[in-house]
């Protein structure tokens, strides 16, 4: 005889797990209160110290930085947006920015937007030429 022929094997009844669990859990409930009850209350309150310390606080470290640069924000200060694009501030409103970012070439963007300031080095023609010559070589 198969190996399947023989399943189930004689005397074997079918139960259902879920009625005995659902009878056995207030035995359940009653062993965890019992003694461990103090350990979990520490162990989730040492998880959530480390979750604060690792991410809650420097995101909002980093968040008031970002308040304080956005308010600093003046004509004149080379910035970076959140897409990626670089500019010089031309005009500064209650919300909105104006940001220059070629000749003659002006956006209107919310401050939220910038991302950092930057330092922009200007770019010669001569510096170009010279950086090629240097490759070829």
């Amino acid at each position: 005889m198969s190996a399947l022929a023989a399943y189930p094997p004689e005397g074997y009844t079918a139960r259902l797990l879920i009625p005995m669990t659902l009878a056995s859990l207030p035995t359940v409930l009653a062993q965890a209160a019992s003694g461990s009850g103090s350990m979990n209350i520490l162990f989730f309150g040492a998880l959530f110290a480390i979750m604060y310390f690792v991410l809650i606080r420097p995101q909002q470290k980093q968040a008031k930085e970002q308040q304080t640069m956005i308010a600093a924000l003046k004509k004149g200060d080379d910035v970076i947006t959140s897409s990626g694009i670089l500019g010089k501030v031309f005009a500064v409103d209650e919300k909105v920015i104006t940001v220059e970012i070629a000749r003659d070439v002006k956006v209107r963007m919310l401050k939220t937007s910038v991302q950092g300031k930057v330092t922009v080095e200007p770019r010669t023609e001569k510096s170009e030429g010279s950086e090629a010559k240097k490759e070829e070589k």
